[in-house]
């Protein structure tokens, strides 16, 4: 069978952006982690700006604080999607 691997969820997750779907974002999130698939930095920025875009603005913070915490490393997308 196939498994989703993070391209395919990195396009899950700007899809779910795209259509100012936060809440679908961060579950596909979540699910990615349970499934032992580790987000890059694309996967954080599409949970950013799909939080952004849902007027999210707190847990798009979340998400760049953990970023700071446990990696990927924030890059310049990642800070301007959260303030955004």
């Amino acid at each position: 069978s196939l498994e989703p691997d993070v391209v395919s969820y990195n396009a899950a997750i700007s899809a779910c952006a795209k259509g100012k779907q936060w809440a679908s974002a961060l579950s596909l999130l979540d699910r990615m982690r349970l499934e032992g698939v580790s987000p890059n930095v694309i996967t954080y920025n599409a949970a950013i700006s799909a939080c952004e875009k849902g007027n999210q603005w707190v847990r798009a913070l979340m998400l760049l604080e953990e970023m700071r915490q446990n990696g990927p490393r924030p890059d310049v997308i990642s800070f301007n999607s959260a303030i955004a």
